[in-house]
C-alpha cells in the first residue's frame, strides 16, 4: 500500500468510470501524502445522504471528548418525558449509532414526516433487543440526544470541525421542528467531504491539530456488529461499514464514499442508481 501514487491511482478510477459509465460526479484520491482528483461535472454541493452518518459520529467523539455524553446515555435519561415502548428507555446512544436499538421503524431523509415529531414516533414503539435495522432515524434521534446538551448540532460543529476545514457554511437537512436530520441531508462538494476524510484516516487529525481523538476514529471502525446482510453489508460499527476486503468505509445513496484503505482514501460523490457497490470495488481495487 502507497506505492502506486495517487495520480496512478485517479487514472485508473477515471478510466474504469467512463469505460463502464458509472454516475460519478468528483473524485478525491489520496495515497500517502500524495493527493489527485478529477470531475466529471461542476463541483456543487450534494447531499452525501448516508456517509452524514459519519459526521454525526464524529460530533458524538468530540461531546465525548469534551464529557458532554457518553455512549451508554439512556433513552429514559433523555426522553424520560416521552411515552416509550417497552424495553425502549434502557436503549444507549451507542444502540443508535450502530442501529442495533431493536425498534422496528424503518424511515429515509427522502421520505416525508407526517409524525408531529420523529423522535417521539420511533421511541412510542418497542424494542425487540439488540436486533440490527438499518434507519435514519436511529442517527436522527442520536442527534437529538447530543442537541439536549450542545443546541443545534450543525451551529455546534461551526467551530468544532466545519471551520477548521474551512467548510463555509454547510447545510443539512432539517425534520419540521427544526433539528437536523442527522443521518442524511449533510450538503457538501467533493473536496469538502475529502478534508472530513483526511480527518478520518489521519485519526481525528487535521493539519497537525487534534479534532476529535485518535481512539473515537478507531473505535468507529473496529466496534462491528453482524447485520445479517450479505457483504459488503454483513458488518456495521459506529456509522460505517466494514470492508470491501480490509477496508472500511462511509457509504450514501447514489455512491456517496468515503473508503479508507490503508494509508490510502478514495472520496466519492455521484448520483449511481444501480451500480453503487463497484465505486467502492474499483477504490479498493486500485489502492491495493
Amino acid at each position: 500500500m502507497g506505492a502506486t501514487s495517487a495520480e496512478v491511482v485517479l487514472a485508473r478510477f477515471v478510466a474504469a468510470v467512463d469505460s463502464e459509465r458509472l454516475g460519478v460526479y468528483g473524485v478525491h484520491i489520496r495515497v500517502g501524502k500524495e493527493t489527485a482528483s478529477h470531475r466529471w461535472r461542476s463541483d456543487d454541493r450534494e447531499n452525501l445522504y448516508s456517509v452524514s452518518k459519519g459526521v454525526c459520529a464524529l460530533a458524538t467523539g468530540i461531546a465525548i471528548d469534551e464529557g458532554l455524553l457518553d455512549l451508554d446515555r439512556r433513552i429514559i435519561d433523555v426522553f424520560g418525558d416521552f411515552p416509550l415502548g417497552p424495553g425502549v428507555g434502557d436503549v444507549t446512544l451507542r444502540h443508535l449509532l450502530t442501529m442495533t436499538s431493536g425498534i422496528d421503524f424503518l424511515w429515509f431523509g427522502h421520505e416525508p414526516i407526517p409524525w408531529p415529531d420523529l423522535a417521539a414516533e420511533m421511541l412510542r414503539r418497542p424494542s425487540a433487543g439488540r436486533r440490527f435495522q438499518y434507519s435514519d432515524v436511529s442517527t436522527y434521534v442520536a442527534m437529538r440526544i447530543l442537541a439536549e446538551q450542545v443546541g443545534d448540532v450543525r451551529d455546534w460543529l461551526m467551530p468544532r470541525l466545519f471551520e477548521p476545514l474551512e467548510i463555509e457554511n454547510p447545510q443539512w437537512h432539517r425534520c419540521p421542528l427544526g433539528f437536523i436530520l442527522g443521518g442524511t441531508g449533510l450538503e457538501l462538494r467533493t473536496n469538502e467531504l475529502a478534508r472530513i476524510s483526511d480527518v478520518l484516516i489521519d485519526r481525528g487529525s487535521w493539519k497537525g491539530d487534534v479534532l476529535v481523538s485518535p481512539g473515537w476514529v478507531d473505535a468507529m471502525h473496529t466496534s462491528w456488529v453482524e447485520t445479517g446482510r450479505p457483504s459488503p453489508m454483513d458488518r456495521y460499527g459506529l456509522a460505517t461499514w466494514a470492508g470491501p476486503d480490509d477496508a472500511w468505509r462511509l457509504e450514501g445513496r447514489y455512491g456517496q464514499f468515503v473508503v479508507v484503505h490503508g494509508d490510502a482514501v478514495v472520496t466519492i460523490t455521484a448520483h449511481e442508481e444501480s451500480l453503487e457497490d463497484r465505486l467502492s470495488e474499483l477504490a479498493v481495487q486500485l489502492t491495493a
